[in-house]
């Protein structure tokens, strides 16, 4: 089978697409036929050894897929072969068939094609977690988002709304407030791009209160980081949630001091060691969201689609930051 594989550190242009043997099923894995590959912002770290987790080499990145149970292995009893899934596979996603733990499968509707699939689990996951059990947001509440235009960002607009939140989208042009908009945002706002000096972000911070309202915002769900968190914190109401969810414009710093002022909690999210440590929250999580997909009110937004030769330059315009929604990755 055909795999792309990072073999050194690098960014897209230093992967290569090889043969490699096809994987057999373990104790307790199905081995997928693997249709679409959803790209996301940690395929552009971990080529780099800049994500948490460095796999030995080589390795293919990818760590959302769909596809096809081809093969079971022993002890699983929840899958069968041609039951069309959706996995996380952490990394290994770009290649034709992947082995992957039958706990990290989702079965999905007929009616979901393969590439909505495989931009559903990772962002949604995050998102209503993030908002649902961490941040617990409330109908009438305000969030605030940046980035909204990206998968975090997009999916956190559309859970906001089916959560009954006031949402506030922010991005850097006009083109992905109007996505965001599009996608049911009651407000928006254009950011400068960054870096941003400490005036640069008193008159963020100002923007941001002025488009959250009087109080400001109840809940930031921060996919970005960089030199717009401080505005945003600063930005937020009495008893304000800023969940921390990725850092694509760098890791912020900001003083402590203005937690203690309005009683804001920072909260990390870090979606993936939930589903792996609270594994049955993370299942009626997982229900909860197809339930809200079989019902219209969330869908991925795919705006660009890849052929599987093409994965490299997949991974390398995401980092551009120039996609809205999700990028995907299809085979052949």
């Amino acid at each position: 089978m055909r795999a792309v594989l990072s073999r050194v550190a690098g960014g897209p242009d230093s992967l290569v697409l090889e043969e490699v043997s096809d994987p057999v099923p373990g104790k307790g894995e199905v081995v997928i036929e693997v249709r679409a590959v959803g790209i996301n912002f940690p395929d552009t770290l971990i080529i780099e050894d800049r994500y948490q987790f460095r796999p030995p080499r080589p390795f293919a990145p990818g760590g959302e897929i769909a596809g096809v149970v081809e093969a079971v292995g022993e002890g699983v009893t929840t899958l069968r072969r041609g039951d069309r899934v959706a996995a996380m596979t952490g990394w290994g996603g770009l290649a034709e068939r992947v082995a992957v733990h039958a706990g990290r499968c989702l079965k999905i509707p007929r009616e979901m094609p393969f590439d909505e699939a495989a931009g559903f689990i990772m962002t949604y996951g995050t998102v209503y977690y993030a908002l649902k059990d961490r941040a617990r947001l409330r109908p009438g509440e305000t969030l605030f988002v940046p980035g909204a235009a990206g998968g975090i960002g997009s999916a956190a607009v559309e859970l906001g709304k089916a959560m009954g939140a006031r949402v506030v989208a922010a991005a850097s042009t006009n083109e992905k407030v109007e996505f965001a908009l599009e996608l049911g945002a009651d407000n928006g706002l254009i950011y400068p791009a960054g870096p941003l000096d400490k005036a640069g972000q008193k008159e963020l911070s100002g923007e941001i209160k002025l488009a959250c309202g009087r109080d400001g915002a109840d809940v930031v769900l921060d996919g970005v980081g960089g030199d717009y968190a401080e505005p945003a914190l600063r930005a937020m109401d009495w008893n304000g949630r800023f969940l921390v969810v990725g850092f694509p414009a760098g890791i912020p710093s900001f003083p402590l001091n203005l937690t203690l002022l309005k009683s804001v909690s920072v909260i990390g999210v870090f979606w993936g060691a939930h589903a792996e440590r609270e594994p049955t929250l993370h299942q009626a999580n997982m229900a909860d969201l197809l339930a809200l997909y079989a019902e219209g009110k969330i869908k991925p937004r795919i705006s660009r689609r890849f052929p599987f030769a093409q994965a490299a330059q997949a991974i390398a315009a995401l980092g551009d930051r120039a996609a809205l929604g999700k990028i995907v990755v299809v085979m052949d």
